[in-house]
């Protein structure tokens, strides 16, 4: 069976689907063929849903949007790794196979002077030790993140929590579309699918499975970096806090978890991620 078919089939299943998305994930893995599941969930009406879905992949492919289907060779593999992994991703720009070596780098849409020229200077100190910054193109740590990697000549991924045509804030539309040609902009979601509540905790756990680890450089107790280190732990990743967060009790308690590790300066970042992901048991 072709990858594309195979990719058909599986944007077939999601959009009728009968079961949440995260089910489709492991039933596609376990039977080894979308088309499989999407024979035995809907019988006669498959071939029908699949010329519907093929039509919708060619019109996303007009607008520059490759669709990864889990079994897809280019789908991310450190999110295919992790347990709740979306079973496919919206990519803008182009995955490269280097951008396993991806760490993210996350924090507060309203940082502080300091935290933004922390996340600079992580960002900074990854590209020159050859990694991909991730990050999820937000306000604030987020668009610092971004920016320095592709000031620094270097690979950066967003992470967005709505579809791949919108941009969420609309101010980064002008990023969104600069990192789209440089580098990588990915989603889970259909590429027309507005933010909402959920999409942005669904968005760090993606953002998480695609990074060999998590930087926090500042956030709150409310803060979505906070959700996101909590699922790189849920997913064996490391999660490497900025010292300067320990003055907050959420990250003094987190610091006294196991795969947590506390960054007095940038430059220890990228030693300790080779160090913890060199036995290349994140990824399978």
């Amino acid at each position: 069976m072709s990858p594309g078919a195979e990719t058909a089939a599986l944007v077939a299943l999601l959009r009728s689907a009968k079961r949440p998305a995260s089910e489709y994930s492991d039933l596609v893995e376990d039977a080894g063929s979308a088309m499989t599941v999407l024979a035995d969930e809907q019988g006669l009406l498959a071939p029908q849903l699949l010329e519907a879905a093929e039509a919708e992949i060619a019109g996303w492919e007009k607008d520059g949007i490759a669709v990864l289907g889990l079994l897809d060779p280019g789908f991310p593999s450190n999110l295919r790794a992790v347990h709740d992994r979306p079973p496919l991703v919206f990519d803008a720009g182009r995955l490269q196979p280097r951008d396993t070596r991806s760490v993210a780098v996350i924090g507060t849409r309203r940082p502080s002077a300091a935290g933004l020229a922390a996340a600079s200077a992580v960002s900074e100190h990854l590209v020159d030790s050859e990694f991909t910054v991730v990050s999820g193109l937000a306000a604030g740590i987020d668009t610092a993140a971004h920016t320095a990697a592709l000031a620094r000549g270097g690979r950066t991924i967003a992470v967005i929590g709505t579809g791949l045509y919108r941009s969420y804030p609309p101010e980064n539309a002008g990023l969104q579309t600069q990192i789209a040609r440089e580098g990588a902009v990915i989603s889970q979601f259909w590429p027309d699918a507005p933010p909402s509540r959920r999409s942005f905790p669904q968005r760090n756990a993606v953002m998480s499975g695609v990074a060999l680890a998590t930087v926090v450089i500042e956030a709150a107790q409310t803060s979505g970096a906070r959700t996101q280190a909590r699922f790189a732990l849920a997913h064996g990743r490391p999660v490497l806090l900025m010292e300067p967060l320990l003055q907050q009790l959420w990250a003094r308690e987190l610091a006294g978890r196991p795969g947590t590790w506390v960054i007095r300066s940038p430059d220890e970042v990228a030693p300790l991620v080779e160090r913890l992901s060199s036995t290349g048991a994140l990824v399978p």
